[in-house]
């Protein structure tokens, strides 16, 4: 069970590792909602089964903040809150090239490719192609990388890594989107680091935030 950054009776928000799925897939592993069910079936001692609803995805290789909706009326509202967004998602990521500028915004067109699992960008509208748009800042550079600030926008697939690809800067370890070889574990270095929004039963704004991973790239930037 990986560590619980947030819980009510209303939500659960956990920090992914790089190797959970948060959702059952062709593979067969153990996904992460079965995983927290277990967890809130243990601790609370709850007879039968466990109503937990899964409100967005982060990709298997990318770490950080999921949101599990505890109730069916917080599942409801919270993908109200995504769909709108209304939710405001920030994430840390790092690359060994140097991005366009200190800050800037990308804008792209994206387009799933499904038998790839891929999305591939394109400078103008194509058939099928969904806008894309994100901010980043420079936070942080050691002596081989930089780390990256960004505030999604949009929320499309692969979104974060097919843009930064594009932009010259693909993420390290993700060689699906051009970088130069795999990290140690096959994750890549793409952490969900904050989410922030109202919460669908209290009507108060929460922000959570995410621990970075326990590892050697990452620790190169703890003092951030």
């Amino acid at each position: 069970m990986p560590p619980v950054l947030y819980e009510d009776n209303h939500i659960i928000i956990i920090n992914k590792r790089s190797s959970d799925l948060v959702q059952g897939d062709s593979t067969g592993d153990e996904p992460l909602d079965d995983i927290v069910r277990a967890y809130i079936k243990e601790k609370y001692n709850k007879p039968g089964d466990v109503f937990l609803g899964v409100v967005h995805r982060l990709d298997r290789p990318v770490s950080g903040c999921v949101v599990y909706a505890r109730t069916s009326k917080a599942l409801s509202r919270l993908s109200e809150l995504f769909r709108t967004r209304e939710v405001r998602k920030t994430y840390w990521a790092i690359v060994s090239d140097r991005p366009p500028a200190e800050e800037g915004t990308l804008s792209n067109y994206l387009k799933k490719n499904e038998p790839q699992n891929k999305s591939y960008v394109y400078d103008k509208e194509v058939k099928g192609s969904k806008l894309a748009e994100l901010s980043y800042r420079v936070l942080a550079r050691s002596e081989k990388y930089y780390l990256l600030e960004v505030d999604l926008q949009t929320g499309r697939h692969h979104q974060i890594r097919a843009q930064l690809s594009a932009a010259g800067c693909p993420i390290k370890g993700d060689l699906k989107y051009g970088s130069k070889r795999s990290n140690e574990g096959g994750g890549i270095s793409l952490h969900s680091r904050r989410v922030s929004f109202i919460h669908p039963v209290k009507s108060e704004e929460i922000t959570v935030e995410a621990p970075l991973p326990d590892d050697r790239i990452w620790k190169l930037f703890s003092n951030v």
